[in-house]
């Protein structure tokens, strides 16, 4: 691996810091702390700072030493989940419920790692948005920055993004063009029956017993109504209903989730859940009500961009250790809003085994503290590469 070597001398202040941020993680849109440690941050490294975009969010501006007038983003998420700790660890975290479960205490460390170096050496002729994202995980933090003129107030001919990929291993890096991530939609089915004694069930519409033929009819809509070399998920995800052993209740709620990489396979999803769900209701003597909310768009990789990312990569890491056809993941990122916005790319990289349960959203789950200096190597390498002098 061909880390920095400037970055690799502070790799231990990184590792500081990353540690700093999982102690205290905070969730959606309340990054109160965490913005205020990368502002800080960028300050302290001579980096112009806007604070507020999106509540949170924090954006540095950084000249390179040539008047060329182009510029990059650079995006890192900052968000915790809302998940317990399970780790025995000096810097668990001290917000009970919350933790750094997906590995953004890290992102935000790398892009801190290369606007450190590249405030140092300015070896590229150009602007730099080092762009630290609030509200990744399910409330759309990026759509956010987007809406509040995130690309009016920093305008940039590419944005890049990175996450960590547990199970793949250190030192290696995956991208492909195209769809990389998929769509991210959410239902709610209220089913509404008839209650009744839990002994004298043909006084009532069971709303469980429709509820549960719902769950199997859904199941159809990729098995049976999407084309086979369509990707697509239907998951139910929770079920609700009842208070007690001996009473029937009258209402049941499913929520779950659906994925996908083509929109008319997005538009069918939510037409075929809507039919099954009103079709079985229908056929039992119940009712449905249906909320359907397309939350994350597929995350789609513009051709040139990929390249760039490749290339910054393949820098790196060498590029025999950069995956260029990775299978996409089913998983979701909001970094998709910025990507509708602006051409670019978003790349994994490797963060090692994920051996026992330490995968992405476990409360098991650490980010891997050798992969620090590696990715602040490669966004010093995309911003040098991308706007060379």
């Amino acid at each position: 691996m061909a880390v920095i070597n400037r970055i690799a001398e502070f790799q231990s202040d990184m590792t500081a810091w990353r540690r700093e941020i999982h102690s205290h993680p905070e969730t959606a849109f309340e990054e109160h702390r965490t913005s205020e440690f990368v502002a800080n941050k960028l300050e302290e490294f001579g980096i112009a700072v806007h604070r507020g975009l999106a509540g949170t969010g924090v954006v540095g501006t950084l000249h390179g030493t040539g008047k060329g007038g182009r510029a990059v983003g650079l995006r890192a998420d900052m968000d915790a989940l809302h998940i317990h700790e399970r780790n025995d660890i000096p810097h668990k975290s001290q917000n009970p419920g919350r933790m750094h479960a997906c590995g953004h205490d890290g992102h935000t460390t790398m892009l801190l790692g290369a606007a450190k170096y590249l405030a140092e050496t300015r070896n590229f002729d150009g602007t730099v948005h080092f762009i630290f994202q609030p509200a990744e995980e399910n409330e759309g933090g990026g759509r956010v920055m987007v809406e509040q003129g995130l690309f009016k107030k920093f305008p940039v001919e590419a944005v890049y993004g990175l996450h960590n990929w547990p199970g793949m291993a250190l030192g290696t890096f995956a991208i492909r063009s195209g769809p990389q991530m998929a769509a991210y939609d959410i239902f709610e089915i209220e089913v509404t029956g008839k209650g009744a004694h839990g002994a004298m069930p043909h006084q009532g519409i069971d709303p469980v017993v429709v509820a549960a033929q719902i769950v199997l009819g859904l199941q159809t809509i990729v098995s049976r109504n999407t084309h086979p070399l369509d990707s697509a998920v239907v998951s139910v995800t929770q079920i609700h209903g009842g208070d007690t052993w001996n009473v029937i209740p009258e209402q049941v709620t499913l929520r779950g989730t659906t994925r996908s990489f083509k929109p008319e396979v997005q538009d069918r999803i939510e037409a075929n859940v809507r039919r099954v769900a009103e079709g079985v209701c229908a056929a039992m003597g119940a009712t449905m009500t249906l909320r359907y909310e397309r939350r994350y768009p597929p995350t789609i990789n513009a051709p040139e961009e990929t390249e760039n990312a490749a290339r910054a990569a393949a820098d790196v890491a060498g590029a025999q250790n950069v995956l260029r056809d990775p299978v996409p993941s089913m998983g979701s990122e909001d970094f998709a809003f910025l990507l509708q916005a602006c051409p670019g790319a978003y790349i994994w990289m490797g963060n090692g085994p994920d051996t026992g349960d330490r995968r992405l959203h476990s409360p098991h789950y650490d980010f891997n503290d050798e992969a620090l200096a590696l990715g602040a190597s490669y966004w010093a390498r995309m911003a040098e590469l991308s706007l060379p002098r």
